[in-house]
């Protein structure tokens, strides 16, 4: 346990979970689009839904989704300052009970036309889980730096790029790897101890039947 555990995160108030949680949320989601998207739609369940005006979620997620940290005083403005930069959005609120209750589902799209999806949780404290990424759930705090390679499943693509990893003195925390079906489309998603360098995520996407490699950095 570390002071943050403790006293909560450096944050834009008023509440971790709703505020700076968020932000943490709408930050992994413009890294997993590829930057600021152009178009959002952001689907709340639970308490994020009856209560996202009044925390300020609905500044937050976009805060996070322009870029911000959740100790930037520009939080308050993030809604007027995502249609200066170009950014549309809508929010929705959603009925079902299945998920965690501060929940948000948000798909971006970039300039291209291209949708991405990510959904992730706000569990207290300022602390997330990303549980789906696209059409593939998964499961990852964002507390280390942290690999997201979507693939076709294969034999060898994880001793492949595990091997990269190694022989670049990375050191992998935790890794999981999950799949839509035997053979089919797949996520490994690596937790490492070590900054990954761009040439070296490069190299994994090299890999045969990788399709992308995306660093997430540690968000605090």
């Amino acid at each position: 346990m570390n002071v943050f555990d403790i006293i909560g995160p450096i944050m834009v108030g008023p509440s971790s979970s709703h505020t700076a949680g968020a932000v943490r949320i709408g930050q992994i989601a413009r890294v997993v689009a590829g930057g600021k998207p152009v178009a959002v739609t952001i689907e709340l369940y639970g308490s994020f839904a009856q209560t996202y005006k009044g925390h300020g979620t609905d500044k937050a997620i976009i805060a996070g989704l322009l870029g911000m940290a959740p100790d930037d005083q520009r939080i308050k403005d993030s809604l007027a300052l995502a249609g200066q930069a170009g950014m549309s959005f809508k929010f929705r609120k959603s009925s079902n009970q299945a998920v965690h209750p501060n929940t948000a589902l948000i798909s971006a799209v970039d300039q291209l036309g291209k949708k991405t999806i990510v959904q992730g949780s706000s569990v207290g404290g300022g602390r997330i889980v990303v549980n789906r990424i696209n059409e593939i759930n998964v499961k990852f705090k964002g507390d280390y730096y942290t690999l997201l390679i979507p693939h076709t499943d294969t034999p060898g693509v994880i001793a492949a790029v595990t091997k990269l990893l190694a022989d670049h003195g990375i050191n992998i925390a935790e890794l999981n790897m999950y799949r839509s079906h035997r053979g089919g489309e797949a996520m490994m998603v690596i937790e490492t101890d070590q900054a990954v360098k761009a040439e070296v995520v490069s190299l994994i996407e090299a890999v045969k039947t990788v399709k992308k490699a995306v660093l997430i950095e540690p968000i605090y």
